[in-house]
This record gives C-alpha cells, structure tokens and sequence, in this order.
C-alpha cells in the first residue's frame, strides 16, 4: 500500500497558492524514495489588498521536483524546488527541506494512530524580482516548525492535522499555518480534500502605508480549499491530479489553482 503515499507528498507545498501544507502524515520506508514531477497553473479573478477586493487578474504557472525519502522507518527527508512564471518574472523560487520524525504510533479497534514533529527552512535560490503583483515570491528565508496528529482507519480512510510555526530571517511577517485533510488511501486509488489556512502576525497590505512599500513586508493571509485523485501505473510509476480554490484572505490572489505530476517510487 505504500505506493499511494507518493500522491500526497507530490502535491507541492512552495507558494500559499498552490499549498496543502509543507508535510503530510505518511512515511516511506527505511532507504525507499520517491520523486514528483509536478506542474500546473493558477487562474487568478481577484486580488485582496488588504481585505479590499480588486479587480486584477493573473495566471501563474509553475512546474516543480519533489523528493522524499525514507532514512529510518520513522524519519524522513522531503526536499522540494519550483520554478514559477507569472506575466514575465520566470524564476527558481525557493527550495524546501524537511525532516519528519514519527514518535509517537499507536492501534486501537478503530485504527492506527502517528504522532509526528517535523522541522525544516526554505531559502530562496534564484534573485528574482520582488514590487510588483507578478511577484513569485518575497526573498524570504524561513524556520519552519510543524507537529502532526494522523489517523488511518481499518478501512483506509485518514485524516492528518497539522499546524505550527514559520519564523522569517526577513522583514516577511512570522505566520502560523494550519492544514486538515481527509481521505482515503488503498493500492488502487489515492483522493483526498484539504482545508488550508495561513496567518501572518502584522505586517502591512498592498496599496496602505506606508508609501513606497517594501513588498517583503506584506502580511498574507488565506483560506484555501481542494482535492487530489492519484492512481498507480505501475509498481514504480504514478499520476496525480488536483484542484483548490483560494476564496479568502489578506494580500493575496483568489481563485483556482490546478495541478497534474508524474511520480517514481524506488
């Protein structure tokens, strides 16, 4: 059943756009990996200044490699990198990594219970540009912090709650994220629906004060909502699809987002 744990992992985590939270509640097996070939687009009808409604528009694509990897059959290593274009700012954004521990794992009549801790940085790697609304994002290096509460029942259903904290090097507002999914994981199909949400603490809002503004500074808020079908190909090979809607926020794009990738298990 491990293939089906490519699908969650695959769904890229580098922009609050195209986000389901930066780990998920499964585990590759000690020295078995898996990498993702992910791309797709958001089609962007609105821009919240603030909470101020505008009427911009923006189409952003992005393709991206995701690599997990198994060190013990508790701790893992996830590494991510995007490449993003939005109007004609086209660049690497920024690379992730994270390392998850499972410390916690537990089976009642119902199911299985993990409890994990995970802890990772981003940074950016290219010096893309940062002022305008084709941003890709905010030239920010960030501490991130996350514990993981996963439920897996005897007939596969799950659901995985995580929340913790991201602490920013620059003038980018520290941020609490939080991420609810729920779905069902077997040898044939992998689908999930998540609910994703970030805060960010202050900060100022596009088109406020003061004036020129430091685009770093923006504080970005959102509430997102989606959902991922994977299918095995073979014993090595996947795809995945999925889709998610940004419907509410601060200083961000609202709309949907859309994604497909190939993944490769060894």
């Amino acid at each position: 059943m491990r293939l089906f744990l490519v699908a969650s992992l695959g769904l890229l985590t580098f922009t609050s756009v195209f986000g389901q939270g930066a780990i998920d509640g499964f585990y590759k097996d000690k020295h078995q990996g898996a990498v993702v070939l992910g791309s797709g687009f958001e089609d962007s009808k609105k821009y919240l200044a603030g909470d101020t409604e505008l009427d911009l528009t923006r189409i952003t694509y992005y393709t991206s490699v995701f690599a997990a990897f198994g060190i013990t059959d508790n701790l893992d290593v996830n590494l991510m990198v995007p490449y993003i274009s939005s109007n004609k700012e086209s660049d690497f954004q920024d690379i992730s990594v994270f390392l998850k521990y499972r410390f916690l794992r537990f089976t009642s009549a119902i199911g299985e219970f993990e409890v994990s801790t995970a802890a990772g940085f981003s940074t950016p790697v290219s010096n893309y540009k940062i002022g305008g609304l084709n941003d890709i994002g905010q030239q920010a290096t960030s501490i991130e912090t996350r514990g993981m509460l996963h439920f897996t029942s005897k007939s596969f259903w799950f659901a995985t709650l995580q929340s913790g904290f991201s602490f920013k090097l620059e003038e980018v507002p520290n941020s609490f994220p939080a991420t609810l999914k729920v779905g069902r994981a077997t040898s044939n199909w992998y689908y999930d629906v998540f609910y994703d949400f970030q805060y960010s603490f202050g900060g100022i809002d596009y088109r406020g004060t003061p004036r020129p503004q430091n685009f770093k500074e923006f504080g970005v808020n959102f509430h997102k909502v989606g959902g991922t079908l994977y299918k095995p190909l073979s014993s090595k090979l996947g795809a995945y699809v999925s889709v998610s809607y940004l419907f509410k926020g601060r200083n961000t794009f609202l709309g949907a987002a859309y994604g497909l990738g190939i993944s490769y298990s060894f």
